[in-house]
């Protein structure tokens, strides 16, 4: 689970939020990857610590959450990482694991060598994903729906959001068969809001009314494939993805950027959400 934005879940609310977050893992452990400028404060603090207690860890997720991509500098993102980690150190939950911001590792050959000297170098292990979602952009038309019409039904959301993590566990999945011979153990991206609030225990039971079991967050990173470092640029997206583009068999197959709200948008202007 990523960022830790507690500030863009609606006042009204949050607490009540927070705490279902919390709940709604009671059963597994999770890797919570949380953005500096998120937490360094009061209550960014609490949040990891309530996080820490349960069991859950603790990883980096730079300071500002900018892509290491575009115009941000390798120094710049570098620098952003070293920040954030002693805010994070304090914290019980806290191990040596990263992930990039939008899972983009670098443009460049070379700049995502450079990184992946640094993490080494820092003692840090990259948090990659293997099930990439557009969770995020489900949350934003959300709280752009909660805004224009204070009373509408955002259980109207719930549906259309399982139908797409359910879509792409299995794209995902099947490419993991296609390109590594087996179903490997996932890792799976969403975020620290409000959507997962209303409907994370929804997806979990989904997830195992489908067969599929929930397994602690470290164990599911002791796969033997999050080793793996695929030999692509630009670097990044999904760890399946990246490993099916290395072999140059999958290029009809393998859209880019993996997901985005541009292959969201049409469904959820048709479903008037």
């Amino acid at each position: 689970m990523d960022d830790v934005r507690w500030q863009q879940i609606p006042e009204n609310r949050r607490a009540e939020s927070e705490e279902r977050l919390l709940n709604s893992l009671s059963k597994a452990r999770a890797f919570l990857f949380a953005i500096g400028q998120a937490v360094d404060n009061e209550h960014g603090s609490r949040i990891l610590d309530l996080w820490s207690s349960a069991g859950h860890r603790i990883g980096n997720h730079t300071y500002t959450h900018d892509p290491l991509s575009g115009t941000t500098r390798p120094e710049d993102f570098e620098a952003g990482i070293l920040r954030t980690d002693p805010i994070l150190r304090k914290h019980a939950g806290f191990r040596e694991w990263f992930r990039f911001p939008a899972l983009k590792e670098g443009n460049t050959r070379e700049i995502r060598d450079r990184l992946r000297a640094f993490l080494t170098l820092h003692g840090y292990r990259n948090g990659a994903v293997t099930i990439d979602t557009s969770d995020w952009y489900y949350n934003q038309r959300l709280l752009e729906r909660m805004q224009a019409e204070t009373n509408f039904d955002l259980t109207r959301y719930r549906q259309p959001y399982l139908r797409h993590i359910w879509d792409r566990a299995q794209y995902y999945d099947s490419l993991s068969r296609e390109v590594l011979g087996r179903s490997i153990s996932h890792t799976i991206l969403i975020h620290y809001n409000l959507l997962n609030a209303l409907f994370l225990p929804d997806l979990l039971a989904m997830f195992r009314s489908k067969g599929w079991g929930i397994v602690d967050a470290e164990e599911a990173f002791a796969d033997p494939v999050f080793k793996r470092q695929p030999d692509t640029a630009p670097a990044g997206e999904s760890l399946v993805w990246a490993l099916a583009k290395e072999t140059g068999r999958f290029e009809g197959r393998l859209r880019y950027p993996g997901e985005d709200d541009i292959y969201e948008k049409a469904l959820l202007d048709r479903l008037g959400l």
